[in-house]
């Protein structure tokens, strides 16, 4: 494609390593290794469902910058415990050291992954603008062999504020040394990922795997990571 772009700035997890199918491998680990059903938890499948909805609630409030990473980091596991009757911190402390240590351990990628970042490695400047935290995130990269395709990996902690705030996106330029309009976000989230790149002045790709509903206009809208090479 004759085209302008110099940068593509993908997002991880959920656009290029698959965070549900690690972090359910990672979870029953642990409910198995810490004996959660013994404490009176019915069963993996109960725990797991109110944790989502329960994390989730709090990753909202930590993009609001309502809470604090280390509050989040432990209290999604204390109040899932809380939910069913196991009053424990102690345990929920335990157990997120155990999630942030086992999780960027597990290497499961989205199909294509690999091929599809070697080829745009060729003709692009790559990096990774991530909501997650500096300590898991670039294990994840390394562990899963994606590190050396990327030159820059920008991580909210490094300038104290989520997608989608537009201070994320202006930082990430300016460590690349990139213009917002020879650069690309690739994403898979619509409101962090897409809309955040928009009000930056960055085209985008929004990566749809599950079929979500349309909530805006990105620029590119594909369903695998393959069809960016029909792209770029």
């Amino acid at each position: 494609m004759e085209k302008k772009y110099q940068h593509l700035f993908f997002d991880l997890d959920r656009t290029l390593w698959d965070f549900e199918a690690n972090s359910l491998i990672t979870l029953q680990e642990i409910f198995i290794n810490r004996g959660l059903e013994e404490l009176g938890i019915p069963n993996f499948n109960t725990f797991l469902d109110y944790y989502k909805t329960y994390n989730h609630h709090l990753w909202d409030l930590y993009k609001l910058g309502k809470i604090e990473k280390d509050h989040l980091s432990v209290e999604r596991f204390h109040g899932s415990l809380l939910h069913f009757h196991v009053n424990d911190r102690h345990l929920a402390s335990i157990i997120a050291d155990d999630y942030i240590t086992i999780s960027p351990t597990k290497t499961k990628l989205f199909p294509d992954t690999k091929m599809v970042l070697k080829k745009l490695s060729e003709r692009y400047s790559l990096h990774i603008i991530t909501n997650g935290f500096n300590e898991v995130q670039f294990i994840k990269l390394k562990n899963s062999g994606l590190d050396s395709f990327f030159q820059e990996v920008i991580t909210s902690e490094m300038i104290g504020a989520q997608k989608p705030n537009p201070k994320i996106f202006e930082y990430a330029l300016q460590q690349a040394h990139a213009q917002a309009n020879e650069s690309v976000m690739i994403g898979d989230d619509q409101d962090g990922d897409i809309i955040g790149a928009q009000n930056a002045g960055i085209e985008q790709v929004f990566v749809n795997y599950s079929s979500q509903k349309l909530l805006c206009q990105p620029t590119w809208h594909i369903k695998s990571l393959k069809e960016l090479l029909q792209i770029f």
